[in-house]
């Protein structure tokens, strides 16, 4: 009897483990690692649970106007901690309008790797030395280069003497020595490395602050088309577009919006990040002041449904169009929305989201909720979206 008693307490055991398994485990992936909340609103029940949620003994100001909180079942067994950050009242204006961007490195950016045929067969010099794709060159021979022009000349100085070239990947700082070699096939030395040291495209003002002049576009960086990787930004500019054509996208095609830049700078990128640039403009767009500015809404404010996307197209002035929202996750990075295009005038000229329209406003229920993002290269009808909370907390990094 004792025996099964035991083993009847283990099982009982084993159970209860299994149980409290199983509710961490749903509670991780129903309650978000983030919450934002206005001044004065209350923290609510999260992830279906019967929760109270209080402030952890050892809370304390972590960030700007943030809190970690300890979500906990029935106010007694803790769940998980989420950090909940309080917002002023914001009010922006969507945008809509295109731009054109032209941001220049801070340093380097390697992009890939060639051969050199030498006298002594192929070689590469550069890789063998130990650089690699989306590290960023500082420095050659302690001389700070801002330019491809500027690694030409210093390799062609060089005379094939070794050059120590100063390389940041990630947030390590070395020195690698490079031999440049001489290139039979054009008579010069040559690393066999390429880099970029600048980039220009269009894209889309999600809004801007009436306040200041700041804004916000694109939803995402702008990033090295070769590699993937995110330019770092030594500085940039903005400059004002005018649309000249668009190429429909279809299946595996994506479209584009085609135009071209004004000789007029209409404002500075202070920031390049992964949910969008961010900068302040000198001549914001027409009935960009407080009188347009619109309340923005909060992740779990969102809803599936009905909501407007708004571009530019042809005649130079933002159009609202509709679209439906999908699904929504609760997440920090860019893909928080699913969008599919329903209007019917935008599906017959543009054949859904193209590119250039990345960062086109998101509005729901007469709040600003996000930005264009991506598009799905096999349903040119579908893309992506992100939550306006994720780029105005990335904003942060740069401006105030």
């Amino acid at each position: 009897m004792k025996n099964k008693r035991s083993i009847g307490q283990l099982h009982l055991v084993l159970a209860v483990l299994l149980a409290a398994a199983v509710l961490l485990g749903a509670a991780d992936y129903l309650i978000d690692d983030t919450l934002t909340l206005r001044y004065g609103e209350v923290l609510p029940a999260m992830g279906g649970f019967p929760v109270r949620a209080e402030e952890s003994t050892a809370a304390a100001w972590t960030d700007d106007r943030t809190w970690t909180y300890c979500t906990q079942l029935f106010g007694i067994f803790p769940l998980k901690r989420v950090d909940v950050s309080y917002l002023d009242d914001v009010r922006l204006c969507p945008g809509g309008t295109p731009f054109g961007a032209k941001i220049f490195s801070e340093g380097l950016l390697v992009t890939g790797f060639g051969e050199v045929a030498t006298p002594d067969g192929v070689r590469r010099p550069a890789y063998d030395a130990g650089i690699r794709v989306r590290d960023l060159i500082l420095k050659i021979n302690t001389q700070p280069v801002a330019t491809a022009e500027d690694m030409a000349r210093l390799v062609a100085e060089s005379g094939g003497q070794p050059l120590e070239i100063t390389v940041r990947r990630g947030e390590d700082v070395h020195t690698v020595t490079v031999t440049p070699l001489y290139s039979v096939a054009e008579s010069e030395y040559r690393t066999g490395m390429w880099v970029r040291d600048s980039i220009a495209g269009i894209g889309t003002i999600t809004y801007v602050d009436p306040h200041d002049g700041s804004f916000a576009g694109l939803g995402h960086g702008i990033c090295d088309a070769s590699s993937g990787a995110l330019l770092p930004l030594s500085r940039g500019i903005v400059v004002d577009v005018t649309i000249s054509g668009i190429q429909k996208g279809s299946p595996g095609m994506p479209g584009e919006l085609k135009g071209y830049f004004s000789s007029g700078r209409i404002g500075s990128i202070c920031g390049n990040s992964a949910a969008g640039v961010f900068g302040l403009l000198t001549d914001p767009p027409a009935g960009a002041d407080e009188s347009t500015a619109i309340p923005i809404a909060l992740k779990q404010e969102i809803r599936d449904g009905e909501a407007t996307l708004r571009c530019t197209l042809t005649d130079g002035t933002p159009q609202d169009y509709t679209v439906m929202i999908r699904k929504i996750k609760n997440s920090t990075d860019l893909k928080n929305m699913e969008i599919t295009v329903t209007d019917p005038e935008l599906l017959a000229v543009t054949g859904g989201i193209v590119q250039g329209m990345s960062g086109s406003p998101l509005l729901q229920d007469g709040h600003l909720i996000g930005a264009v993002t991506h598009v799905l290269i096999n349903d040119p009808t579908k893309g992506y979206g992100i939550f306006i909370e994720n780029m105005l907390t990335q904003k942060k990094q740069f401006l105030p």
